[in-house]
Parts: structure tokens; C-alpha cells; sequence
């Protein structure tokens, strides 16, 4: 059978699964649409209430970076989401119209209880001295220039239908600027570029998990076929039959599963990218974690303290050092450690904790200090990861437990997510769900095998891409909804003998050969031409 003869096949019959209408459709629309008003409302409220503590805000630029930020996400919504209605719609276990809606506020909901691990993981691969910069010229350069390198290679993969991954595109987006920056320093000017140790976890995750897709979703298929001896569950459906109850409402949960996933996993993509904007452009309302609590700055002094004992433990004697915050700075961004880096990071830690002790809570900081004491903070978080995470400083038993620690607390004071930035995302993410999902499904449901998706087929792929997401995103790392749920799709095909529609799979396998090379391409360009922008 060739391609085109398959891909006829698929609609062979008078009913389509995309024409399926549902009255429970009109009913929760509704019910979605006063969810996202309310949920606007609250984000202008929170905003203003956040702003009203910044000493000036750039309004154009600020709306400008936020609407970009948003849009990303609400082009990753309608790019990626449609991989997790594509197996209910064509199996008949949701109207089409309803599975979006139910699957878009899902993605709402993952978004919201999400950790904030892979956002500040991704932001891990941007250069240091652009983020301790990213109020500066070139940091507004590097922020657009991920957006939107982001956004037009999406749209346009989305375009040609191809089942592209938002997270590959965003990875290479970051590596592109990386490079730029290097490329632009001066020459003998120490820059951290990319970083590569992070970037190799990151990529591996990106390149394992579809093959984790097909293979597992392929096994789950063969031995759901041994278990489960139903010869219907393995058949084309069919007219507009739903599948057994007990098939539908697992295929229902692994929807459900798998874009609550991808909201909670895709979802602080956006949430990272937005942080640095407000960071950037609004220093003094959300450079720090400002909480009111008077115990965490208590607890913050304890652990810096505890961090100083312990580094005296490994300070050479007689080892000087003028100035410690460059000897610092110096270390992170070439990711080396000497004697002199133990004594100087001593001393800034020192230094810094001394300075946020005159203040009873972090709330009490003066926005004329804040920008900079944020960024001693930060820098000192990225100086202990060489220690706990790169083990450039053999510390071992309490003195690793007790920089563990104090890392923890540098962190929860600069890498911190509002809840209205949360709700944000969330409402750019479940409004894409419901745009522009019709190109990707039909691709998933119809194009990747010569047969019609199965019950069968539809579940197992469903329910590898839902437990393969949640790992992901537990483990603070990033995979692609696309990637895991098409080659699951794909898996499924192989393994029941019902053959692979080669020219869809081709072009599936190029878009992913080719993301991250175009990606990193054209942000490399846009941050080049952004920096003389700015």
C-alpha cells in the first residue's frame, strides 16, 4: 500500500473523528472561558500590585517582552498539546471538540502545580554574565532573540504539520546565543558561553526519550496483546462507536495525564523566560524573593555561616586575595577552582550575608540595593554548583551537606516563580491548546502508520508518553511531548505489523535532525542584530 493510498484509507469512510460534536463541548466552554477571565484579572491585579514597589518601569518594552513570552507559549500549546488529543479523537473516546478543551485545562492545571525545576534548569545553559546582566543592552538582546527564534521555527514546523519539539527548538535557541556571545566578546575577555555539562544532561534527555517512546510503547502494545485477548481492541474502529468502557476511560486518563504533564513540564519554559524579562526590565520589584518572613533570613545567616566554617577547613594559610567577588565571578565563568577561589569565595559569602543581615526581612531591602545584592546572591549560587554539582572542591560528609544546604537557600532567594506568572502561562498555554490543534492530530492520527490508530495502540502510546513526561519533569529535566508521544505512536505501529507511512516519518526525523541547528542558527543572527538594537 503506498503512502497516499494509506493516507486515503484514514477517511475512507463518510465519519471523520474531527467532525465529532458534543453537547458537553458547548457546556464546558463556557465554564473555560470564565476560568480565563478570572484568571486575567488576576494577573493585571498582581502585576500592578508587584509593580508598585519597582522605582520606574519601562511599560512599552515590558509589554512588549511579555506579550512575545506569552505568545511562545501559546504557540507551543496549539504545537504540542495536539500530540495528547490526537489518540482520544481518533479512537473515538472524546469528541474532538471537547478533548481539546479537557485536555487545555489540564495543561492550565499542570502549569500551576508545577516546581520550577526545569525552568531554572533550561536558564542553567544561558552564559552567567548575561544573566547578571540581563537589564543591560545585551541581555534584552538575549531574551528576544530566544523568543523569538523560538517562535518562528514553531510556527513554521507547525505550519508544514510537522510534530517539531518546543523544547529541542528553545535548547538550540539558548546554545545559539550562547555561541553569539562568545563570538562577540573581545578577544582575551573570559566569557562563560554555553554550558556544555548541562547542555550534554539536557540534550541526552531530549535525544532518549523518543526512543524510550517507541520501544516501550512497542512492548506495552505486544503484551497488552497476550493480557488482553479482545480482538476489537487491536481493530479499526469503527463509524463513531466509542471503545469499551474500561479502554475509554483508560485512553481518557492517559490524555488527561499526559497534558497535565506537558503543562507542568513545557509550562516553565515560559515561566523561566519570563523571569528573566521581569528581572531585567523591573530589577527592584523581582530581582529578589522578597518575603516578608523574618525566620528565612535567620535561617538564610545560619546556613552562610555554616558554608564560611567549612570553607576555612580547605583555605590554604597564606593564601591572599584583593578582590573577591571578580576571583569569584572569574572561577564560575571559566569553571575552574585554585586555593585563591576557596578564600575568596569565603570572603564574598561573608561579605554578602553581612549586608542582607542589616535588614530584618528581604522585603526590607531598599530598591536601590536590591539589583546588585541580587546578583552577589546569584553569583554565589552558581560558585557553590561548582562545588556540589562539579565537585571542582572535594568537600565531603557535613561540609557538602551544609553548602547543599546553603545553596538551597540562595536559590529560593533568586529563582523564585509568582503565582501570577504561573496563571499567565497557564492561560497562554490552555488558549493554545484550543487554536491551531487540527495540523499536528491529523498528522499523529493519520499519517504516521498506513492503518487507522487502534484502541490498543492509542493507550499504549498515551500512557508511555504520561509516565515518561512526569519522570522528566521529577527530575527537573525537560523532554518533548512530541517527540515521546509521535514515536510512541510510531512504536505501536511497528510492533502490530500494520506498517510505517515512511514519508511522514522522514519528515518527522529531519525536523528533529534539523531543530537544533536552525534553531541555534537564527538565534544566533537575532542576538547579533538585537545587540546593535539595544
Amino acid at each position: 500500500m503506498t503512502d497516499a493510498t494509506a493516507s486515503s484509507s484514514h477517511a475512507s469512510s463518510n465519519y471523520h473523528p474531527l467532525e465529532h460534536r458534543s453537547s458537553l463541548g458547548k457546556v464546558f466552554l463556557p465554564i473555560f472561558l470564565i476560568v480565563i477571565l478570572g484568571g486575567l484579572g488576576y494577573v493585571g491585579y498582581a502585576l500592578s500590585q508587584d509593580l508598585e514597589v519597582a522605582t520606574s518601569v519601562p511599560w512599552a518594552l515590558l509589554g512588549l517582552a511579555l506579550l512575545i513570552a506569552l505568545g511562545f507559549e501559546f504557540v507551543n500549546g496549539f504545537h504540542d498539546t495536539a500530540n495528547a488529543v490526537a489518540t482520544v479523537i481518533y479512537t473515538r473516546s472524546m469528541p474532538a471538540e471537547l478533548a481539546v478543551i479537557w485536555s487545555g485545562f489540564f495543561n492550565f492545571l499542570g502549569v500551576l502545580m508545577s516546581s520550577g525545576a526545569v525552568a531554572f534548569g533550561i536558564l542553567a545553559l544561558l552564559p552567567v554574565e548575561l544573566i547578571l546582566q540581563v537589564g543591560s543592552g545585551s541581555g534584552l538582546a538575549m531574551v528576544f532573540a530566544l523568543l523569538l527564534a523560538a517562535i518562528i521555527w514553531n510556527l513554521g514546523t507547525w505550519y508544514l504539520g510537522l510534530p517539531s519539539s518546543s523544547s529541542h527548538t528553545l535548547i538550540g535557541s539558548i546554545i545559539g546565543v550562547g555561541l553569539a556571545n562568545q563570538f562577540l566578546a573581545p578577544q582575551g575577555t573570559a566569557t562563560s558561553g554555553v554550558d556544555w555539562s548541562q547542555a550534554t544532561s539536557i540534550g541526552t534527555s531530549l535525544l532518549v526519550s523518543p526512543v524510550v517512546g517507541f520501544g516501550l510503547a512497542a512492548i506495552l502494545l505486544l503484551v497488552m496483546k497476550v493480557l488482553v485477548r479482545n480482538k476489537a481492541l487491536y481493530e479499526e474502529p469503527k463509524g463513531n462507536k466509542p471503545p469499551p468502557w474500561w479502554i475509554r476511560g483508560l485512553l481518557i486518563f492517559t490524555c488527561t495525564g499526559v497534558s497535565f504533564a506537558h503543562g507542568s513540564n513545557d509550562g516553565q519554559k515560559g515561566m523561566g523566560l519570563i523571569m528573566l524579562i521581569l528581572i531585567g526590565l523591573v530589577p527592584t520589584a523581582f530581582a529578589l524573593n522578597r518575603t516578608p518572613d523574618a525566620k528565612y533570613v535567620q535561617a538564610y545567616l545560619q546556613a552562610s555561616s555554616a558554608v564560611e566554617t567549612s570553607l576555612q577547613k580547605y583555605a590554604k594559610p597564606g593564601v591572599t586575595v584583593t578582590d573577591a567577588k571578580a576571583e569569584v565571578s572569574s572561577a564560575v565563568k571559566n569553571k575552574t577552582w585554585n586555593d585563591q577561589t576557596t578564600v575568596a569565595l569565603q570572603q564574598f559569602i561573608h561579605s554578602s550575608s553581612d549586608q542582607i543581615s542589616k535588614f530584618p526581612t528581604l522585603e526590607a531591602v531598599p530598591t536601590s540595593l536590591v539589583g546588585n545584592m541580587r546578583n552577589d546572591v546569584y553569583l554565589i549560587g552558581e560558585a557553590l554548583k561548582l562545588i556540589d554539582k562539579n565537585k571542582l572542591l572535594p568537600m565531603q560528609g557535613a561540609d557538602l551537606d551544609a553548602v547543599k544546604a546553603y545553596h538551597g537557600a540562595v536559590d529560593n532567594a533568586t529563582k523564585f516563580i509568582p503565582l501570577w506568572v504561573k496563571v499567565a502561562v497557564a492561560l497562554a498555554l490552555g488558549l493554545g491548546t484550543m487554536v491551531g490543534w487540527k495540523r499536528i492530530v491529523v498528522t499523529v492520527g493519520e499519517k504516521i502508520g498506513k492503518t487507522h490508530l487502534t484502541y490498543g495502540q492509542g493507550a499504549s502510546a498515551e500512557m508511555v508518553a504520561m509516565i515518561t513526561i512526569g519522570a522528566a519533569d521529577h527530575l527537573g529535566l525537560p523532554v518533548s511531548t512530541t517527540h515521546v508521544l509521535s514515536s510512541g505512536v510510531a512504536g505501536t505501529m511497528a510492533a502490530n505489523g500494520s506498517g510505517l507511512q515512511w514519508s511522514t516519518v522522514r519528515n518527522m526525523l529531519l525536523a528533529w535532525v534539523l531543530t537544533l541547528p536552525a534553531s541555534i542558527a537564527i538565534s544566533f543572527v537575532l542576538f547579533v542584530a538585537l545587540r546593535q538594537l539595544f
